[in-house]
């Protein structure tokens, strides 16, 4: 269950890193500072790698190596891009289905030669199954599949639909919505 794990880890990662804002914010006020919020990038991906003590007697180092640990990093980097905290690829996608999640895209990777579809992830299995998470990905999904037709107005349209749904897409749907306008 590594990925439903992972999952798991990186929904904890992002509500401690509420409560590490919310206190660095009450110390700036109390020391009448200014607050600088943390923010952080999950790239989540599932497959097989060398995981340990890698290296030599000169150089010895506990280390990840692999292709997925590559493609892992390289989705961490999209969460800038696409303006959200965890990126997901397919593979853990496939591998933990019961969690809330949203395609993002298929993007070209650095060392792929086939475009990757991604995800983000927004939540567990008790959000997954709620009414207004199923609304969204209808209307996401929507959007996604009528951007890929080149069909603008009707993708311009179900991406209205999605705005204000949950306040963590928002700017994610503000690239969508500056490449339907472009």
């Amino acid at each position: 269950h590594h990925a439903d794990h992972a999952c798991e880890s990186a929904l904890a990662m992002m509500r401690e890193l509420v409560a590490i804002n919310q206190q660095l914010e009450g110390e700036a006020a109390a020391a009448q500072r200014p607050f600088h919020r943390l923010n952080i990038g999950i790239g989540l991906n599932t497959g097989e790698c060398v995981v340990g003590n890698v290296g030599s007697d000169q150089r010895f180092d506990y280390s990840v190596l692999g292709d997925a640990v590559n493609l892992a990093s390289r989705l961490e980097g999209q969460s800038k891009t696409y303006h959200l905290n965890i990126v997901i690829g397919e593979d853990t996608r496939a591998a933990a289905p019961s969690w809330a999640a949203l395609e993002l895209d298929l993007i070209e990777v650095k060392g792929k030669h086939e475009a990757v579809r991604i995800y983000t992830l927004l939540g567990d299995g008790e959000l997954a199954r709620s009414p207004a998470f199923h609304t969204l990905v209808e209307h996401h999904d929507r959007m996604i599949a009528c951007y890929r037709a080149q069909n603008w107005a009707a993708s311009r349209a179900a991406l209205d639909q999605c705005r204000h749904r949950d306040p963590r897409l928002e700017a994610f749907y503000d690239v969508y919505e500056e490449r339907i306008a472009h």
